[in-house]
Formats: structure tokens, C-alpha cells, sequence
């Protein structure tokens, strides 16, 4: 069971129109990232992920392109699920008033552990 902690309830009610957004690398996406995905979407959310536009490196071997790629195809029959490409972001921030609730989502620990890095390490990249 993942645990929800809100740091920022929104002032407004939720809409059924609106979605909730997730930025990453997804360098790949692994199952547990696909688990925080479906805390939402068993809610009756809709998901959109984004894709940090960053360079290729030791920790992300993948470009941007093949990410997008890769989240696209996993998701291609959901309608509720929408992947966009983003800015490589440095930080999110927000002001009073911003009409959305900042969700932190904390996994059981046999999901927290799962590593992209040791992923990417039996992937041999």
C-alpha cells in the first residue's frame, strides 16, 4: 500500500477534466514507476507524464526521444494517460492560490527499493 502525503492542498475543488503531472527522467521507466502512476489512475485520475528534455550521460543513456518513445508505447491504449516532453527542469515551484494540490506519493518499501540505476547496470549501459 503506497501512502499519500499532501504538502499543498488546493483551494479549489478538483475537476474530472484536470490532470495530475509527474516530471522525470524515467531512465527507464521500471515497474515502480508505473505503480506510482496507478495510484492515480486507480483513483479515476488522469496521468500526464513528462519527460525532462536532458542530455545523455552516465545516468541517462537513453535520449529524450526514445524515452518518450518507450512511455508512449506502454501507455498507447490509455486515454488517460498523456506523455509530453518538458524543459530539463531544475526545480518546480509554485505560489499561493495555485488551484492544484502538491501530492507527494510514498511507496512500500519492496517498491522503493527498485533502482534504475541497477537497471541500467544489468542493462549493461
Amino acid at each position: 500500500m503506497w501512502n499519500k502525503k499532501v504538502h499543498v492542498k488546493s483551494s479549489m475543488e478538483r475537476k474530472d477534466s484536470q490532470w495530475s503531472l509527474f516530471i522525470g527522467r524515467w531512465q527507464p521507466l521500471h515497474e515502480a514507476h508505473k505503480q506510482l502512476f496507478q495510484q492515480v489512475l486507480d483513483d479515476g485520475g488522469r496521468v500526464c507524464i513528462a519527460v525532462r528534455d536532458g542530455e545523455v550521460n552516465e545516468k541517462n543513456p537513453f535520449t529524450t526521444r526514445q524515452v518518450f518513445e518507450n512511455i508512449s508505447k506502454e501507455y498507447w491504449d490509455n486515454e488517460s494517460v498523456q506523455v509530453i516532453i518538458v524543459p530539463d527542469i531544475s526545480s518546480v515551484n509554485f505560489g499561493r492560490g495555485v488551484g492544484y494540490d502538491i501530492i507527494e506519493y510514498i511507496p512500500p518499501s519492496e517498491v522503493a527499493e527498485i533502482s534504475a540505476t541497477k537497471i541500467r547496470k544489468e542493462l549493461g549501459l
